[in-house]
């Protein structure tokens, strides 16, 4: 099986799209794969919420469903709207803000299905981590301070903003940077940054180093709040309607399979698979709640805070924008 390497996260999806295949799945010398599967390509993060797919996958769950799935590994999902609108992908898998800010330009971006969340309480899998060295304990005294993102105006500086705020700072003078995920341990440990706002496995590693965590922003601001949905296009799902049905229910029953207590072991072992993490990493690192529901409400929130923060200028069309499948 070929493996996404941490440290090698593939900079934009046009880059990504040139890139091989992530899963068994798409291996024509792998059991299983035939002519009569229909080939989807995905868009996804290589984090360990990826898991999900990479083990329903390997799984079998899609082959039943008659699809032979390719994951292309993307920065964000943002990133992956373009060639999702170009047809050069079917899915992708990202951070609601992509879906958000393609509706307010009615791009025709759906989002279909809900994928992971948060938890709205005990250790959440996102989080603003400091050096030690920085001194920072709080979120309020992040003001000021230079904080990465993986990606510009989205969940992560709205919901820090959000977090600055309540604890009493001033969220205005967050010196937000964008950073990939995988980058930012280097870049903390560097001193070019002050904090990053990073997902498992990275939370697991840079606190086993000494890193302090400061908030989960997340918890702070909406408990619960979706982390990652599954989005296409309505394009598609009008021209195709069986193709986004037949995926959709892989998706529902891969969700379903990896919150069963039963498949831990071979959801790690698709991080183990996928990610170039030492074993005790794979092993420990928090999964997030996986789901297919979409929470709308959570979402509007989420929203609503962008908007007050000028992240966005005006709400989305959430009738239009959530065709939940």
């Amino acid at each position: 099986m070929k493996k996404v390497t941490a440290l090698a996260v593939l900079a934009g999806v046009v880059i990504a799209l040139t890139g091989c295949t992530d899963s068994d799945a798409t291996d024509p010398a792998s059991p299983g794969a035939s002519d009569d599967l229909r080939k989807v390509r995905v868009a996804a993060l290589p984090i360990s919420e990826t898991a999900a797919l990479w083990g329903g996958i390997k799984a079998g769950i899609f082959r039943d469903q008659g699809l032979d799935v390719e994951v292309v590994p993307a920065q964000g999902g943002a990133q992956a709207i373009p060639a999702m609108i170009n047809g050069d992908i079917d899915f992708a898998v990202g951070q609601p803000f992509g879906p958000f800010r393609a509706d307010l330009q009615n791009l025709g971006v759906v989002i279909i299905g809900n994928y992971a969340s948060s938890y709205p309480d005990g250790d959440d899998i996102n989080a603003v981590v400091a050096s030690a060295k920085s001194g920072i304990t709080r979120p309020a005294q992040l003001a000021g301070r230079k904080v990465s993102v993986n990606s510009l105006g989205a969940a992560g500086d709205v919901t820090i903003m959000a977090a600055v705020e309540k604890d009493g700072g001033d969220p205005t003078k967050v010196k937000f940077v964008e950073v990939a995920f995988p980058d930012a341990p280097a870049q903390l440990a560097a001193g070019t940054i002050d904090a990053a706002w990073v997902t498992e496995p990275f939370i697991t590693q840079m606190r086993k180093r000494g890193d302090v965590l400061v908030v989960a922003p997340y918890q702070a601001t909406v408990p619960g709040l979706t982390t990652l949905t599954t989005i296409t296009t309505s394009k598609l799902k009008d021209s195709d309607a069986t193709l986004v049905a037949d995926f959709s229910a892989a998706m529902k029953k891969t969700l379903t399979w990896a919150k069963d207590p039963a498949n831990e072991k071979d959801l790690r072992q698709a991080i183990k698979d996928n990610l170039e993490l030492p074993d005790a990493v794979a092993d420990s690192v928090r999964l997030p709640a996986f789901g297919w529901d979409i929470d709308r409400a959570g979402l509007e929130q989420l929203a609503t805070l962008a908007q007050k923060y000028r992240v966005l200028d005006r709400q989305p069309d959430f009738d239009r924008l959530v065709q939940q499948q």
